[in-house]
């Protein structure tokens, strides 16, 4: 008897002299291969599907935000959620504003209600195929083979037969992520098919070498995914691109108790104010608990929300309004507030592709219509929001903090960070690769307990070139004491795409300008953590030996009218010197949004003359007056080619 081996070598040609042999597959990668064949689903919508969920990583068997295991985003929530607090983001004064301050709030009790089936696929794919769930859990293969036969009995009930043709596939592909209306099904799968029709090839995080190749001209049948019981999400009153799956479920602008009110103030931005800045937040909640905060009146209000398993977004207070989310009441009036479904600190808390993508789609259009720069200065995280006064900056929030793929997100948003100029000009942008830079943070789950060791975008930073020298300072956040490796201390830490100004190289070492201090990072040229680039920095002005920075740019005391309390200046505990300089973000005018009743009648935006510059001046954004600063090139001498000094606001 032959065997089919030998006939499938008879018939294959011999390879030519010369030729490289071809890669062999890596465990991962024929684990998808042999997962497709068994159930006859095609490789190709199995290693899509994977890719929008996990970027085919494994996260160490942790799970993700929305309990979600493996390269398969098989979801467990009885285990991954046991005993996982749900504490919101209460910890600080959203609103920011020291003319009317909010008061804490409880959390809403955990929903008592069964678990949807979106929360459980584990356990299906447990049945199909007799593996044990912690093999499913824990085991990169098993993972792959339990969503395949989830996949093929998708397929099967919607009366599909098992096709070798992807096209085939998309009613089950919808399917998957346990959407239950229509839009968040269909923007799931063509974000899927788009993937196959582009093609992917990336190293996972256990260092596997994986591809799907590219499918161009692939055309699927979309119309499966219109079946009974599903309904289409309410779009009205929603402000994001057709894209994305987004629906309108308003936050409560409503008074209540004596004089109160919330959750946010009614405005017509931008033509009473300009929008300059989108933050980006995680909701250190589940999904379920964070549309149960928003609702509430006396809580607080952010813009959109981003669910972690399919990228369905939810919006709230719409963009021309104001929302309480960023802790500094000049931010707020001058941004939009995007919460991702997340925690910043549990171990295994991992954000989905499907996320990403949708995040990055709606930032992209935000950004496109209210003219946002699409840079750190203006994309900021919640940890990079400033205190507004010397009091509030210590209570800042840290979100969405090191584990965020900031490169990863600007790379989907179509603005990556790369070089701008070679060594001298003047200027870095922060850029380790994530998947290797793997700095150890203590305080995930317990106090002074070690973090799970994983990737992460921020760099640490030190007072001299070597790692077993001091961390740098943050006299606010520690104004006696030193910075810490706490995952939640940003007091040295500089963040992927964040600019500054180049103080200093020495070996693989370079050092930079950052809360008024020398700040060393290890940059090795052979494998280095920063580009190059130049822009244009500010410095104090000649005979100036110190400046003030502050973290709002509110107007001159002579801007106010009558009846509207002028607002201090309120220098934040840092001092910017003679010498140093800092890259700048922006410019404007100082101006002040006074909403202290109900009545929007009683609402004044304050515009002043006085003129301030955005900075980068440690890990969170700074401002500084114009007239204590001098504006020039990064690069001494030369003026960055084909730029012009930042105009005014």
């Amino acid at each position: 008897m032959v065997s089919a081996f030998s006939v499938v070598s008879a018939l294959s040609p011999a390879p030519a002299a010369g030729a490289t042999p071809p890669e062999p597959r890596s465990p991962l990668q024929h684990a998808f291969a042999t997962a497709a064949e068994r159930y006859h689903v095609p490789e190709s919508v199995l290693l899509g599907v994977s890719y929008l969920e996990s970027r085919w990583d494994s996260h160490q068997g942790l799970p993700s935000v929305s309990a979600g295991y493996g390269p398969m985003h098989l979801t467990d929530a009885r285990t991954a959620l046991a005993g996982l607090p749900q504490r919101g983001d209460g910890g600080e004064d959203p609103r920011g504003d020291e003319q009317r301050p909010l008061h804490d709030v409880g959390l809403p009790a955990p929903a008592t209600r069964p678990l949807p089936p979106a929360l459980t696929t584990l356990d299906r794919a447990a049945r199909l195929t007799g593996l044990p769930a912690a093999d499913l859990r824990e085991r990169a293969a098993a993972n792959v083979e339990g969503g395949a036969a989830l996949l093929a009995q998708a397929q099967k009930s919607l009366g599909a037969p098992l096709s070798r043709d992807p096209s085939q596939w998309y009613g089950a592909v919808a399917r998957y992520a346990g959407a239950d209306d229509t839009s968040t099904a269909a923007a799931f799968a063509d974000e899927v098919f788009e993937l196959i029709r582009d093609g992917a090839r990336r190293t996972t995080d256990d260092g596997q070498p994986m591809a799907l190749e590219a499918h161009p001209g692939l055309t699927p049948d979309s119309a499966q995914v219109h079946t009974p019981g599903r309904h289409d999400a309410d779009r009205d009153g929603t402000d994001c691109p057709l894209t994305v799956a987004c629906a309108w479920l308003p936050a409560p602008y409503t008074e209540y108790g004596d004089k109160n009110y919330g959750n946010h103030d009614l405005a017509d931005r931008p033509h009473d104010q300009s929008i300059d800045y989108i933050v980006v937040h995680d909701t250190e909640a589940t999904w379920d608990t964070s549309l149960q905060l928003v609702r509430k009146p006396d809580y607080l209000a952010w813009h959109y929300t981003v669910r972690s398993a399919d990228g369905r977004i939810a919006q709230h207070v719409r963009t021309k309004d104001v929302g309480w989310h960023a802790g500094n009441w000049y931010v707020n009036a001058k941004s939009i507030g995007v919460e991702h479904e997340g925690f910043l600190t549990e171990p295994g808390t991992w954000y989905t592709e499907a996320m990403y993508r949708a995040s990055a789609r709606l930032v992209r259009y935000l950004a496109h219509r209210y003219d946002i720069p699409l840079d750190r200065q203006h994309i900021l995280g919640h940890d990079n929001v400033p205190g507004a006064t010397s009091a509030s900056v210590a209570g800042m929030h840290t979100d969405p903090g090191p584990y965020w793929d900031w490169a990863h997100y600007f790379w989907l948003i179509g603005a990556p960070f790369h070089a701008t100029s070679g060594p001298t000009g003047g200027l870095v942008t922060i850029a380790p690769d994530y998947d290797t830079n793997r700095p150890a943070y203590t305080g995930c789950a317990t106090t002074g307990g070690t973090c799970p060791v994983r990737g992460s975008e921020a760099l640490r930073l030190y007072t001299e070139p070597r790692e077993d020298a001091p961390l740098v300072k943050d006299i606010g956040l520690h104004p006696a004491g030193d910075t810490t490796t706490g995952v939640n201390d940003t007091g040295a830490r500089a963040s992927t795409g964040q600019q500054y100004a180049v103080a200093g190289r020495r070996g693989d070492w370079t050092a930079i300008w950052y809360l008024g201090q020398e700040a060393w990072f290890r940059n090795p040229r052979t494998d280095p953590t920063a580009f190059d680039g130049r822009g244009w920095v500010i410095t104090p002005k000649d005979g100036r030996t110190e400046i003030p920075v502050y973290g709002r740019a509110y107007p001159e005391a002579a801007a106010y009218p009558a009846g509207v309390p002028v607002q201090p200046d309120a220098p934040l505990p840092y001092r910017l010197l003679a010498g140093q300089r800092y890259v700048v973000g922006g410019t404007t005018r100082g101006e002040f949004f006074r909403t202290t009743t109900f009545d929007t009648a009683q609402h004044v935006v304050v515009r002043g003359r006085q003129l301030f510059y955005e900075i980068q001046f440690g890990h969170r954004v700074a401002y500084v007056k114009a007239e204590d600063v001098t504006v020039l090139p990064s690069e001494a001498g030369l003026s960055p080619a084909g730029t012009s000094p930042p105009g005014g606001a």
